[in-house]
């Protein structure tokens, strides 16, 4: 759009009163979507999922299933893609619904809600004004597409196609189609048509609609996947569950469906918010893809930043609910049969930055997938350990990439298990759940510290050392790896409050406890840097992506700022040579431009975000922040590492509470870090500490002025206020 029309566009919306409001936030265009990755707007339940892209004379609804995957069972080896081997997460298909008619429409808008989880557009041709509405339900497992002319009438066709190779079938009002793949995965897909006036017809592999003034398709697509190795990862027929969802979402009102999705995603996506600024109403009526061009020309959109922390939120919601498979490297979403890295769970950092938002912003419920994928996987993952590490042992770990069906590709990740022990374990540091601690949580970290006492090696000096490790995809395998010490120290520490939590195994607390005193411990080197090898041989001038030696900071616990400050003060040395060549003490400015080369990916920011928050350097984590948009954002406002991983998206809202509220060191600090920005007023609520809290707090001119502390019974908690530190009692949530 040319700027002298944007400018009466924007004009025009100030006018109307149709400002975005802060209470919705929302990703919207005012141009139709072409591109799949950068334009089209993302709906999901957890399950299945599509990508809403088109405009005035067609529709396409790229859609995914989360068990779609090629690949053998139990495969473990080096890492590839394809029918065979390791596999990959696949596309499903596709439903295009194309329109008759005059091609031009005006006031064109398209926008996706992320509070309610509703996808709308609309326009005007011929003084008729067409809206389309769409959303995927939780509660009804189908997604549903809504066509409304008002003045106007609807006549086009309907295609369902599949991306594995199966032929849609009309019949009535539906298209369906099913097939296998050649790892005998069975699949299918359906639609249901129902529609106002107007007439439909069966033609082919078609659906004809004519003079219509709403249709309304619902869609649910399934696999015969279970979750389950001893099933051979097989279960029913995914038609019968299929038929049965779309049976009873048809038979009840559009109304009553819609209301029932927004009550659900609403319950998710309104627990935790955060204000941290005012945009001007002018900069706020513009389209998404403007405000992120303006943002990294430099600009200040304090109401854009909350956006980017809802959507993570959003995503999260829309692909990773209670059993269901977890969040994968695109989410949910994926349009390719080739996807970049399988488009598969990588645990080197990059399904645990999936969920770092889970806990701290509220949304506990999401993380259950990510550690019932955990359980589920153990047992071939204890087969392919010892089939690597010999055949008497104990516990698990992983390679690198793992698939649905148990497979472990790519390179071994030998800590791999400790660091999901470190989700498994925060989940009850949130939450506080007694049940899930005793049947779940401690089994897992009792077993995989099991492998680590079989696995760690004992120097001369009697201290231990993980042995052939790797500092990921940097440096070479050698003994003692600081990313791998830190990974253990923290597993072990876990461990050691879970089974106090319990009261439990008191020998075993013991030969742990003495273990982890073992360690051989974390290292300052020549300048003053946290070494990343047990050698002092780090590179000043390094600015590799990775920062795995700094695991210890974030998401670990074993250094920080009131604790370890000599540990935090070496860390801020090695951060600040990752960001750009300081190193040596620089004094050159620090900027967003001098973050270059190999540490601009999506997943870069959102790590060295948290940081730097968890080292009290608010303005540079806040640097960390428009780094992403600046660099690996594209207009939709997906990260892109490139190509597309949402890990950015992800990532970045579990960062950004980091720098308003931090728990992890015996207490509850409360804006430990945010930059000159977001100083003069702002507020969250809705924000988790661990020990089953849930904070309120407001802000002016960098301090806290209110705050509120709640728990489901009030309990004493050390609280970090205005530099300040002192017990409270919480109150009942």
């Amino acid at each position: 759009m040319h700027l002298k029309k944007m400018i009466a566009f924007v004009a025009l919306l100030l006018s109307a009163g149709t400002v975005l409001s802060q209470e919705h936030p929302a990703i919207w265009f005012a141009k139709p979507g072409l591109k799949w990755d950068a334009e089209g707007l993302p709906i999901g339940n957890g399950r299945i999922g599509a990508m809403l892209m088109g405009g005035v004379a067609n529709d396409t609804l790229q859609f995914n299933e989360q068990s779609l995957w090629s690949g053998d069972n139990n495969w473990d080896g080096a890492y590839e893609t394809g029918d065979h081997g390791f596999g990959s997460y696949r596309n499903f298909g596709a439903l295009v619904v194309s329109f008759d008619g005059n091609k031009n429409g005006s006031g064109y808008r398209r926008s996706l809600d992320l509070i309610d989880g509703i996808y709308t557009a609309s326009f005007i041709i011929d003084k008729a004004q067409y809206t389309r509405e769409a959303f995927a339900s939780h509660p009804h497992q189908v997604m549903v597409f809504r066509y409304t002319a008002k003045n106007g009438n609807l006549s086009g066709r309907i295609t369902l196609n599949s991306a594995q190779g199966a032929v849609a079938k009309a019949a009535g009002n539906s298209l369906q189609f099913a097939g296998i793949m050649p790892n005998q995965l069975q699949y299918a897909a359906k639609i249901v048509l129902q529609q106002e006036g107007g007439k439909v017809v069966a033609r082919d592999s078609q659906l004809i609609f004519t003079g219509c003034k709403t249709l309304t398709l619902y869609l649910d697509a399934g696999t015969n996947y279970k979750p389950d190795y001893t099933a051979g990862w097989r279960g029913a027929d995914p038609r019968l569950l299929m038929e049965k969802q779309l049976t009873a979402a048809v038979g009840i009102s559009y109304e009553q469906l819609r209301a029932a999705h927004i009550k659900d995603f609403e319950a998710l996506a309104k627990t935790a918010r955060i204000d941290v600024g005012a945009t001007p109403a002018v900069l706020r009526a513009l389209p998404t893809d403007l405000r992120l061009q303006k943002y990294a020309a430099g600009g200040t959109d304090p109401d854009l930043e909350e956006t980017v922390f809802q959507y993570g939120r959003y995503l999260l919601i829309s692909s990773s609910r209670p059993g269901g498979l977890p969040a994968n490297l695109q989410g949910l979403w994926n349009n390719s049969n080739t996807p970049a890295w399988a488009c598969d769970y990588h645990n080197n950092i990059n399904i645990q930055m999936n969920y770092w938002a889970a806990e701290n912003t509220n949304l506990s419920v999401c993380h259950i997938p990510l550690i019932d994928y955990i359980v589920a996987q153990s047992e071939p993952c204890r087969i392919a350990t010892r089939k690597a590490f010999g055949a008497a042992t104990r516990g698990w770990t992983a390679r690198t990439s793992q698939s649905i069906f148990g497979g472990n590709g790519w390179e071994w990740n030998i800590p791999a298990s400790a660091w999901y022990a470190h989700h498994v374990f925060e989940h009850w540091a949130f939450t506080g759940d007694r049940e899930y601690l005793k049947k779940t949580a401690y089994p897992v970290l009792k077993e995989i510290c099991n492998f680590w006492e079989d696995r760690l090696k004992q120097l001369p000096d009697g201290s231990l050392v993980v042995p052939n490790g790797w500092s990921p995809e940097h440096g070479p395998r050698e003994d003692g790896v600081m990313h791998d010490q830190q990974l253990v120290w923290d597993l072990f520490q876990n461990y050691l409050d879970a089974a106090k939590a319990l009261g439990t195994d008191p020998a075993y607390q013991s030969k742990v406890a003495d273990m982890q005193r073992r360690l051989a411990p974390n290292k300052i080197g020549k300048w003053g840097q946290l070494q990343e090898w047990q050698e002092d041989r780090d590179d000043p001038d390094d600015q590799h992506r990775h920062t795995s030696h700094l695991f210890a900071v974030y998401p670990g616990r074993q250094i920080s700022l009131t604790q370890t400050p000599e540990l935090a003060k070496a860390a801020i040395i090695s951060l600040r040579s990752r960001s750009g060549n300081y190193g040596k003490n620089s004094d050159k400015p620090f900027t967003v431009a001098s973050t270059i080369g190999d540490s601009r990916r999506s997943w870069t920011w959102p790590w060295r975000c948290a940081l730097w928050a968890r080292l009290g350097e608010g303005e540079k984590a806040g640097i960390m922040l428009r780094g992403l948009l600046t660099y690996n954002m594209l207009p939709n406002l997906l990260a892109t590492h490139p190509p597309l991983q949402l890990d950015g998206n992800f990532g970045i809202s579990g960062a950004i509470p980091e720098m308003l509220l931090q728990s992890h060191a015996g207490e509850i600090s409360l804006l430990p870090a945010i930059p000159e920005r977001w100083k003069p007023s702002g507020s969250f609520n809705g924000l988790c500490a661990r020990g089953g809290f849930t904070v309120n707090c407001n802000w002016k001119d960098g301090r806290v002025t209110s705050y509120h502390i709640y728990s489901k019974q009030p309990q004493k908690v050390w609280v970090r206020v205005n530099g300040e530190r002192k017990e409270i009692a919480s109150e009942r949530l």
